[in-house]
């Protein structure tokens, strides 16, 4: 996020956050009585606590730098701190400023971003509205506190849906029963584009994900793929799907010409002016048999995708790749529900951190972070409005990173027993 748009945020919430404190303390060092506030047997009245005394701006700050569980924590100290903290307009400021850093996105955790786009809350407002009736309170107001909880990676765990017991009775079963390999198809721009070559990384790292070999299953035109073994126990099959030969590719990258892209045909435009594309007839065949789809963005900004197709030059990178996505998954077909692993991918990652260092400050030293941020990259190919598993993870693709914890996911989607 920008710096501006960040000052602006810090202002509006602490402003807000200020008149809740001065409705709550009317007077200086004087604290309203609350069911709360431990009674004391003296007969003294009960005295503020440090915390209470800080000034809302110190307050707000110390909130800065506490993990989402800790805020939650503090919350459950006094009525006071449980409405401070679940003032609506700091948790959109969490928003604000930590989804650019999220490292996963998928289809349960996804953020609603049209709450980002809704108003802020009546500037006459007062937050201490909350004190009664709250829970109604909340439900009518944009709840950004929920949906940065369940975006979080250290708070969506508990977000993830649980398993009824039949279902554990029968994982327990269908893992008695021998499955067989899990195959999927690897296809998109950052396959191409980027200066380290995410396929051949994959192909010569043992230590990550150990070549198993090739399966005797071949689809004319594409080969039968490479086996992986993941965590020395479950091998699955990738088929890797590329636009076209190595030698154009190279050439195109090197000299940075455009190339034609032979996995789909361009068909026009429908009435909204969005393109539509067909799947080359062996990439359909391929779609028909694999268990799901891995597709490799390109998360550095700046790499457009390009082609030698007139009528397809004019049309948005975006909307050619939503296109792209959505024809290989019609050309799926049948009732299986197969998922989609988006690997967001740069080249080369940030230089590791040292040290201990709170999450504000890695933010403000990585402010130039040039990759595509997983929830941008969701919205951007329109993942959203799609009715399949989908998920969006960072990758490095010189050391890997990102690709287990993808990996780890699709084969929990395709029934392997992790």
């Amino acid at each position: 996020m920008a710096g501006d748009s960040q000052q602006l945020s810090e202002s509006v919430v602490i402003r807000s956050l200020r008149r809740f404190r001065d409705r709550y303390f009317p007077s200086s060092g004087e604290v309203v009585k609350d069911e709360l506030t431990p009674v004391v047997e003296t007969g003294e009245e009960p005295q503020p606590g440090f915390l209470d005394s800080l000034p809302v701006d110190l307050q707000f700050l110390i909130m800065t730098f506490l993990s989402p569980a800790d805020i939650c924590r503090f919350g459950a100290t006094s009525r006071y701190w449980r409405a401070m903290v679940r003032d609506p307009l700091l948790w959109r400021y969490f928003l604000l400023r930590d989804m650019p850093y999220w490292p996963s996105i998928d289809h349960v955790t996804m953020p609603h971003l049209e709450l980002l786009d809704a108003p802020l809350i009546n500037e006459n407002e007062t937050l201490d509205d909350r004190e009664e009736g709250e829970d109604k309170w909340m439900k009518s107001k944009l709840d950004y506190m929920s949906e940065y909880l369940k975006g979080c990676p250290s708070c969506r765990q508990q977000w993830l849906p649980s398993r009824p017991a039949y279902e554990v009775v029968t994982s327990f079963l269908q893992s008695l029963v021998p499955s067989s390999e899990p195959r999927y198809a690897m296809f998109g721009p950052g396959m191409e584009q980027l200066d380290v070559s995410l396929v051949t990384r994959l192909m010569h790292a043992p230590d990550v994900l150990p070549v198993s070999g090739t399966p005797h299953r071949q689809i004319n035109g594409i080969g039968s793929g490479i086996s992986y073994m993941f965590n020395n126990q479950h091998k699955f099959n990738i088929l890797t799907l590329y636009s076209t030969n190595r030698a154009e590719r190279e050439r195109a990258r090197v000299q940075q010409q455009s190339i034609s892209n032979k996995l789909f045909t361009f068909e026009g435009t429908d009435e909204s002016g969005y393109p539509i594309y067909s799947p080359a007839p062996q990439v359909q065949e391929v779609c028909q048999v694999v268990d799901g789809f891995i597709y490799v963005a390109n998360a550095e900004p700046g790499k457009a995708q390009n082609t030698e197709d007139k009528n397809v030059s004019s049309i948005d990178e975006g909307e050619s790749e939503v296109a792209q996505i959505r024809a290989v998954l019609s050309s799926a077909g049948g009732s299986a529900c197969r998922p989609l692993l988006v690997l967001s991918c740069v080249s080369r990652g940030e230089p590791e951190a040292v040290g201990s260092a709170s999450l504000q400050t890695i933010t403000s030293r990585n402010g130039a972070k040039c990759r595509t941020p997983c929830v941008d990259m969701a919205k951007r190919l329109g993942l959203p409005q799609l009715a399949i598993p989908w998920m969006v993870q960072d990758t490095v693709a010189e050391s890997l990173s990102g690709l287990l914890d993808g990996i780890s996911w699709l084969l929990r989607c395709s029934g392997v027993k992790l």
